[in-house]
């Protein structure tokens, strides 16, 4: 699968984000998905039940819906939460209720402010993989999602507080998800269904950690 070449645009964004910023980017999100559904869902025919790049386009065109029918001025934490809760309830299998979890607890780490600077959105990612990493049952090293997501967030977290500035954790955070998506190809899953292929399900790369990475991708382009 080919995914975009990480850019000054990737990663966390250097500037602060708003409400009308962080619709863009979810919007820009539901497209990512669907130019790479089929590669998805290939890759989940490997590894899960085969409707992985499907089921994230039915939730995201959920999620776009819900973009037209919320005021305008929705604050980006109950935007957030609200795109959480409509993926939990459009995204079929294990990734809506990951993805959805991820997206409320951001969103509850966002709380009410009306505008998202570096630190916060940082920390917004360090609360979406503990989410996830609850509601999965699951670790660094599963084969999953939280492969992607949790580097992403470390390494934004880390590049902050090293000073580094909001370009320097935007670089770290999308270099860190692709490192722990690649990394899957060589884990044996624990968890999803792929479980039960053992070390058959060496040698792929999660359809969910490859997803995760998309998304990242397409959230933080400027």
């Amino acid at each position: 699968m080919h995914v975009p070449s990480a850019t000054r645009h990737s990663g966390i964004a250097p500037s602060p984000v708003d409400a009308a910023r962080l619709r863009e980017a979810i919007r820009r999100a539901a497209r990512a998905v669907d130019r790479h559904a089929a590669t998805l869902t290939r890759l989940d025919t490997i590894l899960g039940d085969g409707d992985h790049g499907d089921n994230l386009s039915a939730g995201f065109r959920a999620v776009l819906e819900l973009l037209d029918e919320l005021p305008a001025d929705t604050p980006p934490g109950e935007l957030l939460r609200a795109v959480g809760h409509r993926l939990v309830a459009t995204v079929g299998g294990a990734s809506g209720p990951l993805y959805g979890t991820a997206c409320i607890e951001a969103g509850f780490r966002a709380g009410d402010v009306a505008v998202l600077d570096p630190e916060l959105i940082a920390g917004m990612l360090a609360a979406a993989a503990a989410g996830l990493a609850r509601r999965g049952r699951c670790s660094v090293g599963d084969k999953t999602i939280l492969d992607t997501l949790q580097p992403a967030a470390d390494a934004a977290q880390a590049a902050l507080a090293d000073g580094a500035g909001p370009a320097g954790a935007q670089r770290a955070a999308i270099e860190a998800a692709r490192r722990g998506m690649r990394s899957t190809a060589a884990m044996v899953a624990r968890r999803g269904l792929a479980l039960r292929l053992g070390e058959r399900s060496v040698g792929h790369r999660d359809p969910g950690a490859v997803s995760c990475l998309v998304l990242l991708l397409a959230l933080a382009e400027r």
